[in-house]
């Protein structure tokens, strides 16, 4: 498949400029038929012996193919219902201290949030927040772990590459990351690197991934233990933990949801990893480039996929650009619409948004 043809095996496209994949990719028809006939096989045969088995099969099939994306053997990793289960694993394993210091940055997405609120407010670990670029300058002698963004959701910044250098241990949210842009996650420098399945993978909700260094394996504890990551279930109580990855395995996943996931990914693999980043990432240049020429200020960003900028009234326009099927979201709390632009969209979605924008703006009266 070459990457111009990838826009053919999306049906969403044949009618919406899909500008969202930053919070749900658009989904391949391969996958939703490897998804459909998965559940009408499971209706069918019902679901025994082979059934599991089958499940087995895919989570192998669909580990393997999220480890390609991140450029890891797959024995380093699980997959999980979401990023943020993969965070909360990494967070909550390393049992930190009363007063001990997790360090993160101001543009950090709820699913982060919601595991650091928690250690706070059950451990009594402090968290303090800085500004992405300052992170790596801004660790301290309290600092046992730093946690924020591979790929800032709210302005598609990255996180700084300084944190490669950094003695402390690094945990990176991948939602924004992983499928959107190349993703070597020894190269980053982190301990840990937590993904989501259904954004820039395009599979269905409830997937994800979570890798972790084989060397940082053994300091996180895993108080959640059942059949998805016991290497013996069994034993009953004295059953173990698998030793590899999958340790921090989800503990049941469906097979019409694997289905699904491992097609998806696969429809991407197929145009190559690297002509799905370097379209993706050039349109996304070209937007930046369109939206200052129609007036309309850029949020600071990266070399990234998500594309911030400044509306006068953001949930009023999002929901008149969505009547024309135009789909973005904007930016809780902020004056700022996001578009999320991938290697399945083309020069025509980004011509129907700016004409829909209307040129150059009432910006100017803010």
């Amino acid at each position: 498949m070459s990457i111009e043809t990838l826009r053919q095996e999306f049906p969403v496209l044949e009618r919406v400029v899909y500008l969202n994949a930053g919070t749900d990719g658009p989904i391949p028809a391969a996958a939703a038929r490897a998804g459909a006939e998965e559940l009408l096989d499971e209706a069918r045969r019902g679901r025994a012996g082979e059934h599991f088995e089958r499940r087995r099969e895919l989570a192998g099939e669909l580990r393997a193919a999220y480890a390609r994306a991140l450029a890891c053997d797959p024995t380093e990793l699980a997959l999980t219902t979401c990023t943020s289960e993969g965070l909360a694993s990494v967070i909550e394993g390393l049992q930190l201290a009363p007063e001990e210091e997790i360090l993160t940055s101001d543009e950090e997405h709820p699913g982060l949030l919601g595991t650091l609120g928690a250690a706070r407010a059950l451990r009594g670990v402090s968290v303090r927040a800085v500004a992405l670029e300052r992170i790596a300058e801004a660790v301290s002698e309290r600092t046992r772990l730093v946690a924020c963004s591979h790929v800032s959701w709210m302005s598609g910044a990255l996180a700084p590459a300084e944190l490669a250098q950094l003695e402390v241990p690094v945990l990176l949210d991948g939602a924004q990351g992983v499928g959107a842009v190349p993703c070597d996650v020894r190269a980053l420098g982190c301990v840990a690197y937590a993904g989501a399945g259904q954004k820039w993978l395009c599979g269905p909700d409830g997937l994800g991934m979570l890798w972790v260094a084989p060397e940082f394996r053994e300091r996180l504890q895993v108080s959640r233990r059942g059949y998805g990551n016991l290497l013996d279930p069994g034993a009953g109580l004295e059953a173990s933990l698998h030793e590899d990855g999958r340790r921090f395995e989800a503990f049941a996943l469906s097979a019409e949801a694997l289905a699904a996931a491992l097609a998806a990914v696969q429809t991407l693999e197929r145009a190559g990893w690297q002509a799905v980043h370097e379209r993706a990432l050039a349109l996304a240049a070209r937007l930046v480039e369109q939206l200052g020429e129609a007036g309309r200020d850029v949020v600071a960003r990266g070399p990234s996929t998500l594309v911030s900028f400044a509306s006068a009234d953001p949930i009023a326009e999002r929901e008149r650009l969505a009547g024309m099927d135009i789909v973005l979201r904007d930016i809780p709390g902020r004056p700022h619409l996001r578009a999320s632009v991938g290697a399945w969209n083309d020069e025509s979605d980004l011509q129907r948004l700016l004409a829909a924008l209307g040129g150059r703006s009432s910006m100017a009266d803010r």
